[in-house]
C-alpha cells in the first residue's frame, strides 16, 4: 500500500506564559484508527501483506479498554482481514457485551480469546504458541510496539515539526517515543510522559532507538488506567478552553503534567513545545461508565 499523504493540524494552545505550546492532532488522522496506532499498524500491515500470506490474520494483545485492540479490529474490518484479540482477564468472557471497546471490536469482526492475567504476563510464550497455531498470522505486540512500528512513527514528524525545541508524547509501551527520538532533528529534545509503572520501559526504548535525546518523567497519576478527579477536571477545562478533547489514560495525563512543568519554569523562556495527541478518544465512553458507577464527575 502507498503511504497516504495526510495533513495533521498543529494547533496552538494559547497560554499566558513565556513559552509557546502547541498540540499535533494525530487523533484526527482516522475516525477509528486514531493517533499513533495508525502509523504503528500501517507499517506492520504493509510489510505483512507484501509477503502474500495464504490465510491472512492479525493477532494482537490488549486489555478491556485497549485503544490498540479497537484500532486493529478496525484495520481488519477495512481490509477484510481476520483479527483475533488476546484479551487480559478471563472474567470478561461472560461480560464483554457490557464493554464498549470490545463491543466495537466485535462489531468490526474481531474474535476474542480471554486469558488469565498470569498467562497474559507471559506473552512471549503465548506468541510462540500462537505462531505455531496460525503460521500465516501477523502477530503484533501489545500496544503495537516493535521495530516496524517505530519506523511508522517517523510519519508523525515532518517539515511542520522541525522548528520545535521540545517534542512531548505519552509513553505506554515505548514505541512512539522511540520513533520520535530516532527520527527527530538533532537539536530537538524529547520528553516522554510515562503513564505506566514499568521498570523495563527504559531498556525497551533503548533497544528501539540508538539516540539518547529523550527524558522520561512520571505522569501515571496513581497508576496505568487509574483516573483521578483532578485529571477529569483538567480534561474538561482543557476542552472548554481550547476545544481539544483529551482522554484520561494517555494524552490527558501528559497535558496536565506539561502544564505543571510550564508553571514550574521547566522550559527555558521562548521555548516552542509540541505535544502529540496520540488519540484514544474511544476510551472515554468506558472511562465514563466506570466513573458513573462510582458516582464521580464524568468526562464531558
Amino acid at each position: 500500500m502507498k503511504i497516504p499523504e495526510i495533513h495533521i493540524p498543529i494547533v496552538e494552545i494559547p497560554i499566558e506564559k513565556n513559552v509557546k505550546l502547541f498540540i499535533k492532532r494525530e487523533d484526527l488522522i482516522h475516525p477509528q484508527i486514531s493517533g499513533n496506532k495508525y502509523w504503528k499498524i500501517f507499517y506492520n500491515l504493509n510489510y505483512y501483506l507484501e509477503s502474500s500470506p495464504e490465510k491472512p490474520i492479525i493477532i494482537t494483545f490488549g486489555g478491556a479498554y485497549s485503544n490498540h485492540i479497537s484500532a486493529v479490529s478496525a484495520v481488519g474490518n477495512i481490509f477484510s482481514i481476520q483479527t483475533l484479540g488476546i484479551i487480559r482477564g478471563e472474567e470478561l468472557e461472560k461480560k464483554w457485551i457490557d464493554n464498549p471497546t470490545l463491543v466495537t471490536a466485535k462489531r468490526n469482526g474481531m474474535n476474542f480469546r480471554f486469558v488469565t492475567r498470569d498467562d497474559y504476563r507471559n506473552k512471549q510464550k503465548m506468541t510462540e504458541l500462537l505462531q505455531i497455531e496460525f503460521p500465516d498470522a501477523l502477530i503484533i505486540p501489545e500496544g503495537g510496539t516493535n521495530a516496524k512500528a517505530v519506523e511508522g512513527v517517523k510519519m508523525m514528524l515532518n517539515n511542520d515539526t522541525k522548528d520545535f525545541d521540545y517534542l512531548c508524547t505519552a509513553v505506554g509501551t515505548g514505541g512512539t517515543i522511540a520513533g520520535i527520538s530516532h527520527f527527530c532533528e538533532g537539536n530537538q529534545k524529547v520528553i516522554g510522559f510515562k503513564v505506566v509503572e514499568d521498570t523495563s520501559l527504559e531498556n525497551r526504548i533503548s533497544e528501539l532507538t540508538s539516540k539518547r535525546n529523550y527524558h522520561l518523567t512520571d505522569a501515571a497519576l496513581g497508576g496505568y488506567g487509574k483516573i483521578n478527579d483532578d485529571n477529569v477536571r483538567f480534561i474538561n477545562d482543557f476542552k472548554m478552553k481550547y476545544d481539544v478533547p483529551l482522554e484520561p489514560v494517555y494524552t490527558g495525563k501528559m497535558m496536565q503534567k506539561v502544564f505543571e512543568m510550564i508553571d514550574d519554569n521547566y522550559f527555558p523562556a521562548e521555548s516552542k513545545i509540541l505535544c502529540f495527541h496520540t488519540g484514544g478518544l474511544q476510551g472515554i465512553e468506558g472511562a465514563n461508565m466506570l466513573l458513573e458507577k462510582q458516582n464521580r464527575n464524568l468526562i464531558r
